[in-house]
């Protein structure tokens, strides 16, 4: 299938591609490098001159130079980096929150983000509301007490799209805080603060960084808000990046603009052949005519990934063993990298929590990297076959059969090779 790019999508890729290639970036002043020199230092001498750095948990050169970019990448006017995602995230959350705040935080949030939120805040008495992603349900759960809206666009799992300019302005007309976790769309496609949200997270460890050789994450938002979480919690609770992170995380987002096309147009391709295989329920793509938040995401959103899901029509322990069956994906919990990888939700959650944000057990998450499309559907056709195979096999989250989808033999073995429809990426205008 031949993909044509809107202008709008093309112009953000132009556009990051000139801010990773060239922002911040000159030559180095001893040897000529092209390539930024790593600061390995802990301590940096200021006996004959006063260079601006004294020590690496305060700042460092190379760690300064990602974080440049990133603040160039998503319109605004600072970042701050950190160790991990969740350290980015938990920095981010308790520099708004005291003691009796109250949170809103949207349903189907990273797990981890959830867990902070919900279990460790409990014991400093910062409660939080868990709300569907539409803007009145937001607005709804909060009250006096709330300090923080807390969102996630697109959501984990089933990738819902909350309306950043709606919610961002009705928290700053009600004076609460805003924090919105892009990791799905990068800053090449999505740029919260341009929609009024006070501060961006990323998982650095995903599209960013790209190579699946590190674990980093960034704050962005006004250089007010960035500075005083770099001298108070950045600074007291020591989660900086470290600057060997910071070069890794340089040097992969120099291919980030290319990398994401092509993960995006081989993902968009391959949701559009899975929503034609009778083995697949349902595909969970935003940027999908068939996603609830469509309009939304395609507002506000220049372009969009490669992770996405579909709901196999089987139950959890076969849509296991298709996946755990397929050559080139591998079986992980993370996304965003050259590899492509693939999970079964029921195979990390129990019925509990997959209950608790509303998610099938037996959906199946998709990270689509860089390989050839064709090899990559060679493989998950021969996982469907595999399901379709074991559709019979019993889990405890489904205690019945699935009766067999139409277009199948009685062994769950397709009678034809459905072919893919025809699609143009549905991005931008």
């Amino acid at each position: 299938m031949s993909t044509q790019l809107s202008e709008r999508t093309k112009a953000a890729i132009e556009r990051a591609a000139a801010i990773v290639t060239h922002t911040g970036d000159q030559p180095d002043p001893a040897s000529g490098s092209v390539a930024p020199p790593i600061y390995q230092a802990s301590l940096f001498s200021r006996k004959n001159r006063d260079t601006g750095y004294s020590y690496s948990r305060f700042a460092n050169p190379t760690v300064e130079l990602a974080e440049l970019k990133i603040a160039a990448l998503e319109r605004c006017e600072a970042a701050a980096a950190f160790s991990s995602g969740m350290a980015a995230i938990s920095t981010a959350i308790l520099s708004t929150v005291r003691s009796g705040s109250h949170i809103v935080c949207v349903t189907n949030a990273y797990g981890n983000t959830r867990s902070f939120l919900d279990d460790y805040l409990e014991r400093f008495k910062v409660s939080v509301t868990f709300a569907p992603s539409d803007t009145a349900a937001i607005r709804d759960a909060c009250g006096a007490r709330t300090s923080l809206i807390y969102l996630e666009s697109p959501s984990s799992f089933l990738f819902r799209v909350q309306d950043l300019e709606a919610i961002g302005s009705f928290a700053r007309t009600n004076g609460i805080l805003t924090i919105c976790d892009n990791s799905w769309a990068t800053p090449v496609f999505q740029n919260p603060s341009v929609y009024g949200i006070d501060l961006t997270v990323h998982s650095a460890s995903k599209y960013l960084g790209g190579h699946s050789d590190l674990v980093a994450g960034v704050i962005a938002g006004s250089s007010e808000r960035i500075a005083a979480i770099r001298q108070t919690e950045r600074l007291l609770l020591g989660g900086i990046m470290d600057p060997h992170q910071a070069w890794l995380l340089i040097r992969g987002m120099r291919t980030l603009p290319q990398r994401l096309e092509r993960s995006m147009v081989s993902a968009l391709e391959i949701a559009d052949r899975l929503a034609n295989h009778p083995m697949v329920e349902r595909v969970i793509h935003p940027l999908r005519p068939d996603h609830e938040h469509y309009e939304t995401a395609r507002r506000q959103m220049a372009g969009g990934s490669g992770l996405f899901a579909f709901v196999p029509a089987c139950g959890t322990e076969a849509a296991i063993e298709g996946i755990r069956r397929m050559g080139v994906f591998e079986v992980g919990p993370s996304w965003g990298g050259y590899e492509s990888l693939a999970i079964v939700v029921g195979m990390f959650l129990s019925p509990e929590e997959t209950d608790a944000i509303g998610v099938p057990p037996h959906l199946v998450r998709l990270s689509i990297g860089s390989e050839p499309v064709e090899a990559l559907w060679r493989e998950l056709e021969r996982a469907l076959e595999i399901m379709g195979c074991n559709r019979y096999m019993m889990s405890p989250t489904m205690l019945t059969p699935s009766p067999a989808p139409a277009g199948l033999t009685d062994e769950g073995i397709p009678r034809a090779s459905r072919g893919a429809s025809s699609a143009v990426l549905p991005i931008g205008d």
